[in-house]
């Protein structure tokens, strides 16, 4: 297209912002206008649940940007701003509502995802903890064209991310924000000239990135030392690995796997050493709780933890 552009912006957590900033940047240097952003409506938070406006919200709001938030965009009163600016192009990153074909098919050039996975792998909520928690060693943000399926959209890029043995779901999550980013203004001259098309997904390797639950997050010590690990980087830092020291619940922050360990006479759950850090036997080898937080409590180490309790012997459960 050889005219200015309409582009919209839709997202709603920290996790859009670098791609929104990238947008806005990009567009005033090639003369294209960020003409409005949708973002998810304000939600009651913290203990006086006082309605907290999203981290979008925000940086338009400081940017002078126009702003709507609809709370479904299936009905033509949810869709009246987006269709009056007109756009041209709409780009997504976690705006965390569903596009239905009325909004897919009223961009000239369609709607286009950031996805943080390679797809068709971790299709959905939660792909950031969803490859820790599997031990993935590399990871992706994915360019998709957007379509009516759950992330089954052609893919116009794919930058590969390595996922380090220390990664935790929030350090994931910073790095795959900014590179999403990079790719979407790395990739947007391509899409808006035409020269070359999305590829296609193949659906055999597609694997479901289920949204992550607070129930999840309890440990289950029948479990190997190194799936327990890797939930504790995971859930890092929300919803936060926990397991229970008589009836206390004690959030995991930092643990390590200690191999070629023999755990069989031991319980899953109980602490076999304190002498050199908390030490609980595992369902296979012993995990190694580096740093905790006991309820009530500060995040500590688990040295200081093991100063003012007893725990050799106990179970955790």
């Amino acid at each position: 297209m050889n005219r200015p552009l309409n582009v919209v912006f839709a997202g709603t957590p920290q996790f859009s912002v670098p791609a929104l900033q990238a947008l806005h940047d990009w567009c005033k240097r090639n003369g294209h206008r960020l003409v409005g952003v949708l973002t998810q409506p304000d939600r009651p938070a913290g203990r006086g649940r006082k309605l907290n406006k999203s981290a979008v919200k925000l940086w338009a709001e400081e940017h002078g940007i126009e702003i709507d938030q609809p709370r479904s965009l299936r009905t033509a009163e949810g869709r009246q701003a987006l269709v009056s600016w007109h756009p041209d192009l709409l780009v997504v990153a976690a705006y965390g509502l569903l596009l239905p074909a009325e909004v897919l098919d009223l961009p000239t050039l369609g709607c286009i995802n950031i996805h943080a996975s390679e797809l068709p792998r971790w299709r959905g909520a939660a792909p950031i903890q969803r490859a820790i928690l599997a031990g993935d060693t590399t990871t992706a943000v994915c360019i998709m064209q957007m379509d009516e399926g759950l992330d089954t959209g052609a893919i116009w890029s794919v930058s590969r991310v390595p996922i380090s043995t220390t990664e935790t779901g929030g350090t994931l999550h910073d790095k795959l924000s900014a590179v999403g980013a990079r790719a979407l203004v790395d990739t947007l001259p391509d899409i808006i000239a035409g020269t070359r098309q999305p590829q296609k997904q193949n659906d055999d390797g597609a694997t479901y990135a289920a949204k992550l639950t607070k129930q999840e997050a309890r440990i289950d010590w029948q479990d190997s030392a190194a799936t327990i690990e890797r939930q504790v980087r995971a859930f890092d830092p929300w919803p936060v690995a926990y397991t229970l020291l008589n009836d206390r619940r004690i959030r995991i922050f930092n643990a390590r796997v200690l191999h070629c360990v023999d755990t069989t006479t031991s319980v899953p759950g109980t602490v076999i050493d304190t002498t050199d850090g908390l030490r609980v036997a595992t369902g296979d080898g012993i995990l190694d709780i580096t740093k905790l937080q006991p309820a009530g409590g500060k995040r500590m180490e688990a040295a200081a933890f093991l100063n003012a309790n007893e725990c050799l012997g106990r179970r955790f459960s």
